[in-house]
């Protein structure tokens, strides 16, 4: 890096490049509850795919992903920006099921290697709260969960984890 990219970097807002490792292509391993909130512990395991872009220079990005669910594939697609007055992301998604529903966004931040975001949502009708969870982030490997609270946030149940290994 050159004395004139690392004094850029350094005026920059913390947090804009928390995103920098996720570019590519990677493998996907899901492992979803069957039901949400119901005190189940029944889980469904599927493969996937996705793929990772950078946009707005840097301070935003996507990625497009196949869900290789057993007799029910289907894609998705993440959208996330950075505001650089308050150093967070938000992160929204598409469901390539329900095409012109894009979900509230989540927003956080990364602290301490973890990437927390956090929303107010439904979920059958009933408020909830939602949050996704990045961790255990290398060049190769990410981890990333969702969780949901009936309470506001008092308990949480995982109900989506997914393993994340990079192919290109």
């Amino acid at each position: 890096m050159t004395a004139a990219n690392t004094a850029a970097a350094a005026a920059e807002p913390d947090g804009l490049h928390d995103f920098d490792l996720f570019p590519g292509t990677w493998r996907a391993r899901h492992r979803k509850l069957k039901k949400r909130l119901a005190g189940s512990n029944d889980w469904s395991e599927f493969e996937g795919t996705q793929w990772f872009l950078p946009m707005l220079g840097g301070a935003g990005n996507m990625d497009d992903n196949v869900f290789d669910v057993p007799g029910a594939p289907y894609r998705g697609v993440s959208l996330r920006s950075f505001d650089p007055k308050t150093r967070t992301w938000a992160i929204w998604w598409l469901d390539g099921r329900d095409p012109h529903k894009i979900d509230v966004p989540v927003i956080g931040r990364f602290e301490n290697g973890v990437g927390t975001f956090l929303a107010d949502d439904t979920f059958e009708g009933k408020p909830i709260k939602m949050r996704f969870l990045w961790s255990k982030i290398t060049a190769r490997s990410r981890y990333w969960e969702q969780a949901f609270s009936p309470d506001g946030g008092k308990t949480w149940e995982t109900n989506w984890t997914t393993e994340f290994e990079k192919t290109s």
